[in-house]
């Protein structure tokens, strides 16, 4: 029986920490399901479309690395009812420090409740990319900072391209 995991998020955008949880979750399943939350109320830096096409040229690459086999999808429901519909039995989750724990205990043990056959696996962010967040990320592309130490290349220039100046 294959092993399949699945590693939702916004991935608004794709930053190195993503990458680094990705690496790690290629080597515990045979096939990562990168699930991308939708939600009507929020309005993210970028669409869907694009989102899923960052993961697919980012992680495409780690996943054939590992002979992992790599889906990138959408949803915008629960996480457990999008991993039971993947037939996940792995939720992948990514820790950057305490607070995170805390929050990500509290939802493993809701989601344990919901979907009793789906295990929650906390992936431990590698020291170089613990400081990184999306949003940081994108505040400071926002205001014209450079973020190609935070994000693969490709995503970088998407960012310089989204907060480039309109020329008149």
């Amino acid at each position: 029986m294959p092993r399949i995991a699945l590693y939702a998020g916004s991935f608004d955008p794709v930053t190195n920490g993503h990458l680094d949880v990705v690496r790690q979750a290629t080597h515990l399943a045979d096939r990562l399901v990168l699930a991308i939350g939708v939600h009507p109320g929020k309005t993210p830096l970028f669409p869907p479309k694009e989102r899923l096409a960052m993961l697919e040229e980012t992680c495409g690459p780690i996943a054939r690395k590992a002979k992992c086999k790599l889906i990138c999808t959408t949803f915008s429901d629960l996480v457990v009812t999008a991993a039971q519909r993947e037939k996940a039995t792995i939720l992948i989750r990514g820790l950057r420090d305490g607070t995170d724990f805390d929050y990500e205990m509290q939802m493993a043990g809701m989601n344990g409740v919901m979907a009793t056959d789906v295990q929650t696996v906390f992936l431990p962010a590698s020291p170089e990319v613990r400081p990184i967040t999306a949003t940081l990320v994108r505040q400071i592309a926002g205001m014209g900072g450079d973020v190609s130490e935070f994000v693969p290349a490709s995503v970088a220039a998407r960012l310089k391209k989204k907060f480039a100046p309109n020329k008149s």
